[in-house]
C-alpha cells in the first residue's frame, strides 16, 4: 500500500500555539533519507521550551517532535542499512557520519544534521517523518523489544546519561545531586547507577515525582518548595556534593547547583535555558570545579539499548500515560500539567 498524500501532525504556530493539522506527507529529498511511519512517539520537555518561545530557531509551521519508533516506508538510493518494513528507533540527532564533528562523535554538531528534527526540519509528532542520514540516524529495533521503552532511547536516556552522568564524571562513591525530577532528571538517576555512586539525592518541587525517584534508586529526596535545598544538601554532606546535575533549565535551579558543588566537583548542566543565569564566578573561581553544558550526541544509544534488552535498564518505568494519535492535543495538556496529572513520560500510539 502506498503512502497517503496527506497526514496528521502537530504543527507549531508560534509561541504558545500548536495544533493537530492535516499536512502533506513527507517525500524523499536526498538519497540518504528515509521515510518512517511513526508507530510510537512522545513529547519532550524541549517541546514545551519551544512552545514557551525559548528556541527561536523553530519557525511557524514546523512539525514538532524528535523521538519515536516506527517502520521504514521508503529509503533513498544511498541508504544501505535499512529497507522498507524495518522497525527502527529514530534518534533525536541526525548524523552524516563524515564531517569533522561526526568524526569526533559530536553528532549534535554535525555540519549537515545535529538536532534538526522538530527544530529546523519537520519532526516525529506526525504519522510519517523524513529522517535525514538514515544509515547513521536510525537503529534497528531488536526482535521482541518493548517499543515503548525504546522511545526513551531517542532522547531522554542518552541525554541524561551523556550530558548529566558522563559529563558530570560520576565516580563510584560519589555523592550526586540531581536538580529536577522530570524525565531527564529521572534518566540521569537511572543511568548514574552504572557507576555506583554512594548517594543519589533528587531535588524537586513535586512530592509524587520525588516518591517515584525513590523507587528508581534515589537514596535521598528534597522538596525545594517546602525546604531550603541548599541548606539541606550542605547539611547532608561534608562540604557539598561531588556532582550536581541541572535538569530543569531555569536560573533558580542553576543557582542551587553553583551553591552546593564542592571543591573539585562537577556541575553538569543538562537543562534547556531560554534566559541568562547569573554565574557566581567570584565564589567559584577558587573551587577548582568543572562546569559542562551539552546537547546529546547519541553516541551511547547502542550501549543503552543493550542494557535495556538485558533488563538492567528499565526506561518503560518512566511512562505514566498513553494516548491514541487522535488524542495528541490531550497528551500535550497532560504533559504540560505534569504535576497535577502526575505525568512523567507520555506515549502516543499510532500503530
Amino acid at each position: 500500500m502506498s503512502m497517503p498524500s496527506q497526514m496528521q501532525a502537530i504543527v507549531y504556530g508560534g509561541p504558545g500555539v500548536k495544533s493537530l493539522e492535516t499536512v502533506p506527507t513527507p517525500k524523499i529529498l536526498h538519497p540518504t533519507d528515509a521515510i518512517v511511519k511513526i508507530v510510537k512517539t512522545t513529547i519532550c520537555g524541549t517541546d514545551l521550551h519551544i512552545l514557551k518561545g525559548d528556541v527561536p530557531a523553530v519557525t511557524q509551521g514546523r512539525i514538532l517532535g524528535h523521538e519515536g519508533v516506527g517502520i521504514v516506508e521508503e529509503v533513498g538510493s544511498a541508504v544501505t542499512r535499512f529497507k522498507k518494513g524495518d522497525r527502527v528507533l529514530i534518534s533525536c540527532v541526525s548524523a552524516c557520519g563524515k564531517c569533522d564533528y561526526c568524526k569526533k562523535q559530536m553528532y549534535s554538531h554535525c555540519e549537515d544534521g545535529g538536532w534538526i528534527l522538530g527544530h529546523l526540519i519537520d519532526g516525529t509528532q506526525a504519522e510519517y517523518v523524513r529522517t535525514p542520514h538514515a544509515d547513521n540516524s536510525l537503529y534497528h529495533v531488536p526482535e521482541g523489544a518493548d517499543e515503548e521503552a525504546l522511545v526513551m532511547l531517542s532522547d531522554i536516556l542518552p541525554t541524561g546519561f551523556e550530558i548529566g552522568v558522563l559529563y558530570g564524571s560520576v565516580q563510584p562513591g560519589d555523592t550526586v545531586a540531581i536538580i529536577g525530577a522530570g524525565p531527564i532528571g529521572m534518566a540521569a538517576l537511572l543511568t548514574a547507577q552504572f557507576f555506583s555512586p554512594a548517594r543519589l539525592i533528587m531535588v524537586d518541587v513535586d512530592d509524587s515525582r520525588l516518591a517515584m525517584a525513590k523507587t528508581f534508586g534515589a537514596t535521598d529526596v528534597i522538596n525545594s518548595a517546602t525546604s531550603d535545598a541548599v541548606a539541606e544538601l550542605m547539611a547532608m554532606t561534608k562540604d557539598g556534593v561531588d556532582v550536581v546535575i541541572e535538569a530543569v533549565g531555569i536560573a533558580a535551579t542553576f543557582d542551587i547547583c553553583q551553591s552546593v558543588v564542592r571543591p573539585g566537583g562537577h556541575i553538569a548542566n543538562v537543562g534547556v535555558h531560554g534566559t541568562s543565569v547569573d554565574l557566581q564566578l567570584q565564589d567559584l573561581w577558587i573551587k577548582n570545579i568543572t562546569l559542562t553544558t551539552g546537547l546529546v550526541n547519541t553516541n551511547t544509544t547502542d550501549m543503552l539499548m543493550k542494557n535495556v534488552q538485558s533488563g538492567k535498564l528499565k526506561p518503560a518505568e518512566l511512562i505514566t500515560h498513553r494516548f491514541a494519535f487522535a488524542e495528541f492535543m490531550r497528551a500535550y495538556e497532560v504533559f504540560a500539567n505534569a504535576s497535577k496529572e502526575k505525568a512523567l513520560k507520555v506515549i502516543i500510539d499510532n500503530s
